[in-house]
C-alpha cells in the first residue's frame, strides 16, 4: 500500500514518513459494496478500519447513531480493548477501506498506538458529555 494514500486519514496525517511505512507494509484494503455490513455488534473485535471512499452508518439495535465517511475509522475501541463491538456499521454506498488486524495493531509503535487510545479517549469524553447517546462512544 502507498503510504501517501495512508497521510489522507487524519489519523495517520502527522506520523513520519517511516512509520507510515511501516503501517502501509502490513496494512490491507478491502472493498464493499452498498448494504455490506463491515462489522456487526456483538463480534469479537479484530480489526480497526479506516475509510478512504465512501460512506457508512453506525447501527446499535435498529437506531442509526451515526453516518461516517472518508477520514473516518471504527473499530478501534474494540480492538484495543479486546471488547466485543458494541454496534454495527453498514455501507451506505460504494465503498474503499483500510483495515489492520489485532495483531497489527500490535506491531504499531507505541507513538501510533497512543494516538489511537486518545482517539478512543475522546469518544467516550464526548459520549459522556452529550449522555452517551450518539456515535462517539460506540464506534465499534
Amino acid at each position: 500500500m502507498d503510504p501517501g494514500r495512508l497521510r489522507k486519514i487524519p489519523l495517520f496525517r502527522d506520523m513520519s514518513d517511516g512509520d507510515l511505512r511501516r503501517i502501509a507494509t502490513f496494512a490491507t484494503e478491502d472493498s464493499a459494496a452498498e448494504g455490506a455490513t463491515l462489522m456487526r455488534e456483538g463480534d469479537f473485535a479484530t480489526e480497526l478500519v479506516a475509510i478512504e471512499e465512501g460512506t457508512a452508518d453506525v447501527i446499535r439495535g435498529d437506531r442509526r447513531l451515526a453516518s461516517l465517511g472518508p477520514g473516518d475509522i471504527f473499530g478501534e475501541s474494540g480492538v484495543l480493548e479486546a471488547e466485543r463491538r458494541n454496534a454495527s456499521v453498514v455501507a451506505t454506498s460504494q465503498m474503499r477501506v483500510v483495515k489492520l488486524t489485532t495483531w497489527e495493531i500490535k506491531r504499531l509503535t507505541p507513538e501510533t498506538v497512543a494516538r489511537l487510545r486518545e482517539v478512543v479517549e475522546e469518544r467516550r469524553v464526548a459520549g459522556e458529555l452529550r449522555g452517551g447517546s450518539d456515535a462517539s462512544d460506540v464506534i465499534t
